[in-house]
């Protein structure tokens, strides 16, 4: 029987908090109606004392798992000494912050800002004024290369170069100087890339269009093309990196370096807003003071929350648990009989279960799971995305195949 028949009314408690947000709220989200009050590692619990498998990670913001001591330890000890000085001060917590990112990613320089959008928006600055500072590219006239199905936040100039028409509608006029390209395409990259191109912005895996692979040596390709034509490779790990794909960062499964990687979400573990923009030397040197900045970007509270949350992925061994319980966890779904099924994809604890068309909407799916204590997302009408905290055990793994067979046979 599909957990949908067994699915409980809301409570009062529960009804109540959505009709308030319904009344009160912009109406820019659709969330499935589960009112959630407490977390712990990969557990969320409702205000009526359900508890729940999350498999979402707030979109990969919480690898650490949920409400981690460690984190939270530093969140509250600096919290009692320091929030925010904003830049026009030095704090003790942002030199080591730079010190210690820099070294685990191999990076020359940080940017610190606070949400993703903001990272995404800073590196397009940098690489504009590189492309005329460095390169040489004749004023107004930089381009900056996108892939088709990106998802690199939602600020005026990054829904411009978007391919989703729901982000795109009724939000012109945009932000010129962007050329779109197929993902995955090397030889469209090439035919693309002009004297006027300063950079090629891409997901290594691009997650909100529904976890979709590149070919194997892409990301290679782009990084030899972005050599040879002096371009600047954008890699926007804000989702993929962190040990989500089991590797630090995603580029890693290619062995690339990107001129400016993007950080955010996990970076903070779930306890704050915090990004970052990662770059070599040469073009984070292109900023001056008053250039760019950020009242909130390295704040001490952020920075000592960050040095924990980074702290606890490399000690507690979170990006090798993705790598080993994100495999198989994939070969459990992928052994589903179900012809509801068109791909299982993804790397790590990445990953994604598209549905034929003619099984009906994902949500539908997601619906169903959330009534046997599994929350899951769907994005683009007929996918479900699947990453859940890398702290996910085995049995925890097997659990959530487990809840997938038993619906996706129902289908």
């Amino acid at each position: 029987m599909s957990a949908l028949t067994l699915e409980r009314p809301a409570s009062a408690q529960s009804a109540r908090l959505m009709d308030l947000e319904a009344q009160f709220g912009a109406r820019n989200y659709k969330p499935l109606d589960v009112v959630l009050t407490r977390g712990a590692g990969v557990h969320v619990w409702d205000v009526d004392g359900r508890r729940y498998l999350d498999c979402l990670s707030a979109y990969s913001a919480v690898n650490q798992g949920h409400c981690h001591p460690k984190i939270l330890e530093a969140m509250v000890a600096q919290a009692g000494r320091l929030t925010l000085t904003s830049r026009a001060f030095r704090n003790d917590q942002l030199a080591p912050f730079y010190e210690e990112l820099c070294a685990l990613t191999n990076s020359h320089k940080a940017l610190p800002m606070n949400s993703g959008a903001e990272a995404v928006e800073s590196a397009l600055k940098v690489a504009r004024k590189w492309g005329y500072e460095v390169k040489g590219i004749a004023d107004d006239q930089a381009e900056i290369i996108v892939c088709a199905g990106n998802f690199h936040g939602r600020t005026l100039s990054i829904v411009g170069f978007s391919t989703d028409p729901v982000s795109r509608q009724g939000f012109g006029p945009f932000t010129p100087g962007f050329k779109v390209v197929p993902f995955g395409d090397a030889a469209a990259l090439e035919a693309a890339i002009t004297p006027d191109t300063a950079a090629f912005l891409v997901e290594p895996i691009q997650g909100e269009a529904g976890v979709i692979m590149p070919p194997a040596g892409y990301l290679k390709a782009a990084r030899d093309l972005c050599t040879k034509h002096r371009v600047l490779l954008i890699l926007d790990e804000i989702q993929t990196g962190l040990g989500r794909t089991g590797k630090l960062l995603a580029e890693e499964h290619e062995g690339v370096e990107a001129d400016l990687t993007l950080l955010g979400k996990a970076l903070s573990g779930g306890f704050y807003p915090v990004s970052a923009v990662l770059s070599n030397a040469e073009a984070m040197s292109v900023l001056k003071p008053g250039e760019h900045g950020s009242t909130f970007g390295g704040n001490p509270l952020a920075c000592a929350v960050a040095r924990a949350a980074l702290k606890v992925l490399m000690e507690e061994g979170l990006v090798e648990n993705a790598a080993r319980v994100g495999a198989r966890l994939q070969a459990s779904l992928a052994a589903i009989a179900s012809p509801a099924v068109k791909e299982v994809r993804g790397r790590g604890l990445l990953l994604a279960v598209e549905l034929h068309e003619e099984a009906g909407p994902a949500r539908r799916l997601c619906e169903a799971l959330r009534g046997r204590g599994l929350l899951c997302k769907e994005t683009h009408d007929h996918t479900v995305r699947i990453a859940p905290p890398l702290v996910l055990t085995e049995a925890q793994a097997d659990w959530i195949a487990e809840q997938f067979d038993a619906e996706l046979r129902a289908l």
